[in-house]
């Protein structure tokens, strides 16, 4: 390759869906931009999740309001790259008069805007498959789903295709320093680089990420067969009450906290919490757990598996879930739900750090280019 096709205005380091925003914001700042990533394929994280954009729970300021922008992004760029989306909104399911409460609070809050209570007849009737021993649910009309297995590989394609961005697999980057990036195949070089590392905490700034405290956690995934029943919108439960930190606020939250803690405590420590989203072809997206490591064992624990199931068939009417796939995802996670640094001039490491991912990725790619090209920050960063 001729040392004039290797340089280029900015270089992505990680095809995940982080890269991919950063490769997307940096094109549309007018930036020549080239993507670079060992797989030959986006293999992990990224295609590994629900594929739902989640805005209502994300934590009160900028975090939400990352997530209300990436939410409109995909909108944007879905039809575009050939992306149905499957599903909007979001149903959190109050199993427990605890539940109502918080779920009644947030509602009432700022946070709630544009949610609403279902209880009774209006929660029958807009969903006949959930559990009749339901007391409510908190419907937000804010969310997104889409199929990430099919959603990544296709905007990779789009920002190809479309976009002019190029992409380059199965190459190695071992070494960033500004201006430069050194790979598997030779040397690129670039006005500005963002390394968007994914689960990697030891190949690119390895101090940074530890002085950030960041370490690894593997959930399980499950596929269900097709219930029978139309999901109108991803369900979600008590537990993920206690687990998004968007409810941490609500002054019920504890009493409901303490009921969990004894009667779902084995769920508590496995980090299981509801979510069950549904796909063209009616399998249902289950999960999930969170178990933490700084190298997570590939193994998939029947156990921690039939726990999530059985909170599937509390919340909706399916007593003996056909399970027709099984897998784990890892993501880096840590004490801040996603941070930018500058380890040196024109060089970000960007990393999400919460699992949120494509909740706010979009938006968060946005904020690295301007700040790399020195522009105003994007409006969402802005709001009060």
């Amino acid at each position: 390759m001729p040392a004039s096709d290797r340089h280029y205005d900015c270089l992505i380091v990680g095809a995940g869906i982080i890269g991919l925003a950063h490769a997307l914001a940096a094109r549309r700042a007018g930036l020549r931009t080239a993507v670079l990533d060992r797989e030959a394929r986006a293999i992990g994280a990224s295609v590994r999740n629900f594929g739902f954009i989640t805005v209502t729970g994300q934590p009160e300021g900028i975090t939400w309001r990352r997530a209300r922008r990436t939410r409109d992004v995909w909108a944007e760029v879905a039809p575009l790259a050939g992306i149905d989306v499957l599903q909007h909104g979001l149903l959190m399911c109050a199993r427990r008069p605890e539940a109502v409460t918080v779920i009644e609070e947030f509602a009432a809050g700022p946070m709630g805007e544009g949610c609403r209570i279902l209880r009774g007849n209006a929660l029958a009737e807009h969903h006949p498959a959930l559990r009749g021993d339901l007391h409510a649910a908190l419907h937000s009309p804010h969310e997104l789903r889409v199929e990430s297995r099919e959603a990544i590989p296709r905007v990779t394609a789009w920002l190809q295709q479309a976009r002019d961005v190029a992409v380059f697999p199965r190459v190695a980057v071992h070494g960033v320093d500004t201006g430069r990036v050194e790979t598997s195949v030779g040397r690129f070089t670039a006005d500005h680089v963002v390394v968007c590392p994914g689960p990697d905490l030891v190949t690119l700034f390895p101090e940074v990420i530890a002085r950030r405290e960041v370490t690894l956690c593997k959930l399980h995934m499950l596929r269900v067969a097709d219930p029978g029943f139309v999901l109108p919108a991803p369900v979600m439960s008590d537990l993920g009450l206690v687990r998004y930190l968007g409810y941490a606020g609500c002054p019920s939250l504890p009493a409901l906290r303490a009921r969990l803690e004894a009667e779902q405590g084995a769920w508590l420590a496995d980090g299981i919490h509801l979510i069950a989203v549904q796909g063209a072809d009616g399998s249902l997206v289950v999960g999930d757990s969170h178990h933490y490591d700084a190298s997570p064992d590939p193994f998939q624990p029947r156990a921690v598996d039939d726990r999530i199931l059985a909170e599937l068939s509390a919340v909706l009417e399916i007593p003996r879930p056909e399970v027709v796939e099984r897998w784990t995802g890892v993501y880096p996670s840590g004490p801040d739900v996603a941070f930018r640094e500058a380890p040196m001039p024109g060089v970000r490491l960007v990393m999400v750090t919460s699992g949120t991912g494509a909740s706010t990725g979009f938006a968060l790619a946005e904020e690295t280019i301007a700040d790399l090209l020195g522009q105003p920050p994007p409006a969402h960063q802005e709001d009060a």
